[in-house]
């Protein structure tokens, strides 16, 4: 406790201390307490009890409030997609099509039998020949026969096909295979496995920085309890002093100065107290940050502050999903920003590969089957529709491409050669 210059003079004089300056000094040295009671920013009336808190409470509601975990499971599920999208490349590609087409106007329109003449004789739908007929009756056949000839339309066998048809249905399948695209959808499956790891450790990141944060402010504000309740406990005490040297100065037992000695340090031991109910507002405020809760919200903390048994490994593990390592255990390959460096640098060796790979030929096979039908009016029926079978394969070459494809290996190797700088930069 630092001691005010008018009295460590007085105390090194040892003179006579004049009544009105012994008045004055505590004029200007005291405080009222009930104005520092007024003024503790800790107690609030809210009208509602205090929420209870644990430790064990406090890391749940980290875990599923914390916006860096959202985010790192964000990141393992773009991860998982990659991978997803990486493997499809192995399977085969199958799509189903249906389609209607409605044809108001067309330039094979003239060609199906619409602008035909009608045919003289009515019966030329009719005509059959009998080998067995006499032969006027045969004859009479031939003729009639001609005569139907004469005003047919020539292209009335055109009227089945489906140029200019008015309605058209389709119904198709497609079925694709890659059989060899020189190592490209592999090496992006491993870029992808490399990704997801390097995303699982960053998880594993978070939740153990998240489960920090909380338990220190969680023992911070314990602390700060701690520290306000010793701080008006020490006020109380030396208010006790004072009217106990006060009654001794009335029947005589003290002088003045320690009445005075005894107030100085009642009044240097109320700013402790403001102080430690500021650091406590601020730990609580802190704690109620980490875990998404109401700031004007009472919390009581029930885990004590010197209970060293609080969250166990395997409590902390059931809480986070996370595997719990031996804190003995700080080898350099065990951190990890270093995994996930090393995560990185897999990754990027694959880009290599696949910038690579588009120098080679690719094969795949395609098929595709489908059903037609241009009906005359409504719906075809499953009789009516034709079917219409492909197969095929396909086989890629880049002859020449300008220089992207050198472009995108020296890209890949740049990004190879900075991330294993990278990792030796972290391992250091």
């Amino acid at each position: 406790m630092t001691t005010h210059p008018r009295i460590h003079e007085i105390m090194t004089r040892r003179s006579p201390v004049p009544a009105a300056l012994v008045a004055a000094i505590i004029a200007v040295l005291a405080v009222d307490a009930r104005s520092v009671r007024a003024q503790d920013p800790v107690q609030m009336t809210t009208g509602r009890a205090a929420r209870a808190l644990s430790l064990d409470d406090a890391l749940r509601l980290a875990e599923s409030s914390s916006e860096e975990v959202r985010i790192a499971r964000a990141g393992v599920k773009r991860a998982q997609g990659t991978i997803y999208q990486a493997r499809s490349d192995f399977l085969p590609q199958v799509g189903a099509s249906a389609g209607y087409t409605r044809t108001f106007r067309s330039q094979f329109s003239g060609l199906g039998g619409g602008a035909a003449k009608p045919a003289a004789d009515s019966t030329c739908r009719d005509i059959r020949f009998d080998s067995t007929a006499s032969v006027e009756t045969r004859v009479a056949v031939l003729e009639r026969s001609a005569r139907c000839a004469q005003n047919a339309n020539p292209f009335a066998a055109f009227s089945s096909l489906p140029f200019g048809q008015a309605n058209a249905y389709t119904l198709g399948l497609s079925v694709s295979q890659n059989l060899f695209n020189g190592g490209r959808t592999a090496a992006l499956v491993r870029a992808a496995n490399a990704s997801r790891q390097s995303a699982d450790v960053g998880l594993t990141a978070a939740r153990a920085q998240i489960l920090l944060d909380v338990t220190q402010a969680y023992y911070d504000a314990a602390l700060s309890d701690r520290l306000v309740t010793i701080a008006e406990a020490t006020l109380h005490q030396a208010d006790t002093t004072l009217s106990q040297t006060r009654l001794a100065r009335r029947v005589g037992n003290s002088p003045d100065f320690d009445v005075l000695r005894a107030q100085v340090t009642r009044d240097n031991q109320r700013p402790v107290v403001i102080q430690q109910r500021a650091g406590r507002e601020i730990a609580y405020m802190r704690l109620k940050q980490l875990l998404n809760l109401p700031l004007e919200e009472a919390v009581s903390l029930t885990t004590d502050l010197g209970d060293s048994a609080g969250v166990a490994p395997s409590r902390l593990a059931t809480l986070t999903g996370t595997t719990v390592v031996d804190a003995s255990d700080t080898a350099t390959a065990h951190r990890a920003p270093v995994r996930q460096a090393e995560s990185a640098l897999r990754a990027q060796e694959s880009q290599v590969t696949v910038a690579r790979s588009e120098r080679l030929p690719s094969l795949s096979v395609n098929t595709q089957y489908g059903k037609v039908g241009y009906p005359a009016s409504g719906l075809p029926t499953w009789n009516d529709l034709r079917t219409n079978w492909t197969v095929g394969a396909t086989v890629s070459l880049p002859l020449f491409t300008g220089g992207r494809i050198r472009g995108d290996e020296l890209v890949a190797e740049a990004g190879r050669d900075e991330q294993r700088a990278r990792l030796q930069q972290v391992r250091e």
